[in-house]
């Protein structure tokens, strides 16, 4: 009897321990996922920005200049 609750108590414990760094695995997957979806998110916003501005920027090209004051 001694025997069986020693191995049901070690099995645990590895248990405990193989869930635990399983757990770490997951957890820092999970903050990589964040940051690269993070740094993707602020690429198209910058691009975006980037368009909108070269599109106004297109927009003035296209009006003659103002015409001194008199």
């Amino acid at each position: 009897m001694e025997n069986s609750k020693d191995t049901i108590q070690v099995v645990t414990e590895q248990a405990a321990d193989h869930i635990g760094k399983i757990a770490e695995i997951v957890t820092a997957a999970v903050r990589d996922i964040a940051r690269e979806l993070g740094a993707w998110f602020n690429d198209v916003v910058e691009m975006r920005e980037s368009g909108q501005q070269a599109r106004e920027d297109g927009e003035t090209a296209d009006e003659p200049p103002p015409s001194p004051a008199v």
